[in-house]
Formats: C-alpha cells, sequence, structure tokens
C-alpha cells in the first residue's frame, strides 16, 4: 500500500459528475493514471449504495496498491474493506471518528483557513486538504482562499498537505510554485476525454517539483 508520504495525486471519484454505472469503469482509469489516492465521494447516495460501491472499489485499490478513502461513514469503512475516512469540518471529530474506526485507518480532514490548519495538529487526523484554493462547483458554498496561504499552511503542521478546489493540470504549476507538495484534483480528471491520460500528465508536473 502507498504511504501518505508518497502520495502526491489524490483523486476523488464523485458521484456528482460520474454515474453509479461509470463509478468502476472511472476509478479503473483513475488508478491506471497513477493516483496515489482513491477517494469514493457520494453525497447524494444511500450508505448502502455507497457500501456496495466501495465493496466494489476495494479489491481494484488494493491490487494498486492504492488506499480506498470514503468521504463520511466512518461506520463503513471496516466493513466495506476501505482503508480510511475524510471527514469535514461540520463532520463528528476527528477523535470520535478515530474510535469509530480504530487505529490503523487513515484519516483526513478538511480545512478552509490557517486556523483551522492549527485546530487539526491537536485533533491529530493522518492528512488535511487546504482549500479550496480557487473556485469549485464542488464546493459553491465555499469561497475561494487563494494560493497566498499554502506555504504558510505546510509551515504549521507536520502531516501530508494536500491543496484542493478547483486545481487542474492547467493550473498546477502555479499551485505547485506557490509552495503545494501534493494537490486533489476532482473535475479535471472526471471529465477529461482520457482520464488514465490526464492523470499521467499530472504526474509528471508534480514529478518535476524539486
Amino acid at each position: 500500500m502507498k504511504s501518505l508520504s508518497c502520495a502526491r495525486l489524490y483523486g476523488i471519484l464523485d458521484l456528482g459528475y460520474v454515474s453509479l454505472e461509470e463509478a468502476i469503469p472511472m476509478a479503473r482509469q483513475m488508478l491506471a493514471g497513477g493516483v496515489d489516492i482513491l477517494q469514493l465521494r457520494a453525497k447524494r447516495s444511500s450508505p448502502e449504495e455507497i457500501f456496495r460501491l466501495a465493496g466494489s472499489l476495494a479489491p481494484l485499490c488494493r491490487a494498486a496498491g492504492v488506499p480506498l478513502i470514503l468521504n463520511d461513514h466512518p461506520q463503513l469503512v471496516a466493513k466495506a474493506g476501505a482503508d480510511g475516512v475524510h471527514v469535514g469540518q461540520d463532520d463528528l471529530p476527528v477523535p470520535e471518528v478515530r474510535r469509530i474506526v480504530g487505529p490503523d485507518a487513515i484519516i483526513g480532514l478538511s480545512t478552509h483557513s490557517l486556523a483551522q490548519v492549527r485546530a487539526a495538529r491537536e485533533a491529530a487526523p493522518d492528512y488535511i486538504g487546504f482549500g479550496p484554493l480557487f473556485a469549485t462547483p464542488t464546493k459553491p458554498d465555499y469561497t475561494p482562499i487563494g494560493t497566498a496561504e499554502i506555504a504558510p499552511a505546510h509551515g504549521l503542521v507536520d502531516l501530508p498537505v494536500f491543496c484542493i478546489g478547483g486545481i487542474k493540470r492547467e493550473n498546477l504549476r502555479e499551485v505547485l510554485a506557490a509552495g503545494a507538495r501534493r494537490v486533489v484534483i476532482v473535475s479535471g480528471i472526471l471529465t477529461a476525454p482520457s482520464p488514465a491520460a490526464y492523470c499521467l500528465a499530472c504526474r509528471d508536473v508534480l514529478g518535476s517539483r524539486p
């Protein structure tokens, strides 16, 4: 299994962009393209649907050595064979999530400001997401925070920081130049003519960063 410390490209399989029927083929493309982490995000799906889909994704991710993360639903992680869960600021606190998923599961936490990054040190997730950097239809209610705080955010925590929000291949170099080391890409991958080729192109850019 790839470690978080080595992960650079985090892909989210968001059922807001991909139908349930297309989810497995899309996941195969993302894994073929080299995502280091795959998250299943299905905000409008029932826990039963998420459980079934995660159960199908888990062996694919395991074969690729890629952690499978569920967005929310910590109670499904072990049952579905997933490797961890990602929670937001308005979800269960990280210590409570840890009691549900156990000591070995991965827990990610969304942060949207430097103050929330500081607070994450005490909450002790395994990684944080930081953003949204740019406007994104995935999070239309969030005000973009821009790139100026990327470097300060990295200096506040000794955790992997995954920048997120409106990041695409076209602005990836800008994000890296501002201090990012790891990124989450959603719509860019999911709407690309060839998601696998898109991921490979992003990995090339990420690999060019010192």
